[in-house]
């Protein structure tokens, strides 16, 4: 309801018209590249409706047509109240495409309506972000007690499980960033800590191995607990942590030493007239200090503490010295099973790219020969570029799928640092504008969607260009509104649009 001394804003006040330049200027820097990676394929023009570019342009049409309705026909009220079921929805299509689509690179994720491809798990960003803003922002909602917890991460693991289903990992790993928004609303950081150390625990055991892992994870827990425990105990807890590094650091030398001392003997006994016998001379015992790993030592160090730890954390209620152990518990059993999820969860090619990636193996004619023909790309347009159609990578097709996973590398081969820097400035001031938008709505609703928008971007821009530039695995995920491909440029068109009207609403009136 309008109050009778309140003014209606006309559109230039309540339309965010430099988030929608920026977006324009996205799509068609995008379209533009598009043409440049595909031209050497003889187009007639940008505008062939035969050729990629061509029927980007269509897609933009397209897109363009949703942004208006959306933004001045759709009424804003009408997305919160169909959450739910387009939610319900998204996810009946997601189950349904596993059964119903043709494999295409080990992925069932696309329907093919005759020349049209459609791909549910970009349109679950929508209706995922638009659920989360509608339970987040219930009044009696507070994402510290665990009921709320539990189903803020069911709605964003439920559609997270079933895009992995289909073997998209690179479109569930985006579901990642609405950690972003938990953390804003009031989740507490330590749970953004934790993700961290879940993936350096899996990183580390793969490049480092299992026994450095464990020592590190040991490590930062007991500094954590000194710095966060009672500041009485703080130089005991603290000494115990550097002490416990310190010493397991130094253990793998001395094991490797007496794995000398213990060979020799061992020569030693064999070349002896007699061949020693179980106990004679040490012989098993000589055998098993052979064999001796240093993990098995830093768990029979570390495990029999537990149990300690727990009671001395129940007995001074340190809530904390008992998180730390119980992340520890949880970690060590990481570290065990990473090898198990290597090699039997992960797909062949994730695999690979993951071994190119951490160093393990090189495979510039294999799974590595993307990334590496991205980043000669990239590294070879120098300052400003080759010029807008005179890059040879994109010239002579080097790189495989350079209008749609690797479209940035073409507008680094053509504009050079400069066109990279121009481009990721963009993305940042469309990301921080989204926030500051954001911010600035009284209604929970919005603020909280316009957080998810924020955080989708910013996930696909990250894993994107860390993936062109050798940074990230290769795991097929399009960057925002550049990439080739109308069910990628109608989601996110779909998904800024709403937020935009919806910030026009609430700032029509004042």
């Amino acid at each position: 309801m309008i109050e009778p001394n309140s003014h209606q804003r006309g559109l230039r006040q309540s339309i965010d018209w430099a988030l929608i330049a920026v977006y324009l200027l996205l799509v068609f820097i995008g379209w533009i590249n598009i043409y440049a990676s595909i031209h050497s394929t003889d187009p007639a023009s940008i505008f062939d409706w035969s050729a990629r570019s061509g029927k980007q342009f269509i897609w933009m049409l397209t897109a363009f047509f949703l942004a208006v309705m959306i933004l001045f026909v759709i009424p804003p009220k009408l997305w919160e109240g169909l959450s739910i079921p387009m939610y319900l929805g998204v996810l009946v299509l997601l189950v349904a495409v596993i059964f119903l689509s043709k494999d295409v690179k080990g992925s069932h994720s696309w329907f093919e309506l005759g020349p049209v491809k459609f791909q549910p798990a970009e349109i679950s960003k929508i209706t995922t972000s638009l659920l989360l803003a509608l339970v987040m922002s219930q009044q009696n909602y507070k994402i510290t007690r665990w009921k709320d917890f539990f189903l803020t991460v069911a709605i964003i693991g439920l559609p997270m499980l079933i895009i992995v289903a289909e073997s998209e990992t690179g479109s569930a790993l985006v579901y990642i960033g609405f950690i972003f928004v938990l953390y804003r609303e009031g989740l507490s950081g330590w749970w953004l800590a934790l993700f961290g150390m879940v993936i350096a625990l899996f990183i580390g055991t793969l490049t480092a191995g299992a026994y450095w892992s464990i020592v590190g994870l040991g490590g930062i827990l007991a500094l954590s607990s000194a710095f966060m425990g009672p500041s009485k105990e703080f130089w005991r807890r603290l000494g115990i942590g550097l002490g416990f590094v310190l010493l397991m650091s130094l253990l793998p030398g001395v094991i490797s030493h007496l794995g000398d001392a213990v060979s020799a003997k061992m020569a030693f006994l064999e070349n002896r007239v007699w061949v020693p016998v179980a106990g004679e001379k040490g012989g098993y015992f000589w055998s098993f200090l052979a064999d001796i790993k240093p993990v098995y030592i830093v768990l029979a160090v570390t495990l029999p503490a537990v149990p300690v730890l727990l009671w001395k954390a129940y007995q001074k209620k340190d809530s904390f010295l008992a998180i730390a152990v119980g992340a520890f518990i949880l970690g060590v059993a990481l570290v065990f099973s990473t090898d198990y999820i290597f090699q039997n969860v992960l797909q062949p090619h994730q695999r690979g790219r993951i071994e190119v990636l951490l160093g393990l193996k090189e495979d510039l004619a294999g799974v590595g020969y993307n990334v590496n023909q991205s980043k000669i790309a990239i590294g070879s347009g120098g300052m400003f570029g080759k010029g807008f159609l005179h890059g040879t990578q994109t010239t002579f097709g080097f790189v495989p799928e350079q209008s749609t996973d690797f479209i940035f590398c073409t507008v680094g081969e053509e504009w050079g640092f400069f066109g990279c820097l121009v481009v990721i400035l963009l993305y940042v001031f469309l990301i921080i504008r989204l926030i500051l938008d954001a911010e600035k709505c009284r209604s929970s609703f919005t603020r909280i969607y316009g957080y998810c928008v924020a955080a989708c971007v910013f996930m696909h821009l990250f894993i994107n260009v860390g993936m062109t530039i050798g940074l990230m695995p290769v795991i097929g995920i399009p960057l925002p509104l550049l990439s080739y491909g109308g069910s990628s440029l109608w989601a996110f068109t779909i998904l800024i649009f709403i937020f935009l009207a919806l910030y026009r609403d609430e700032k029509k009136y004042f």
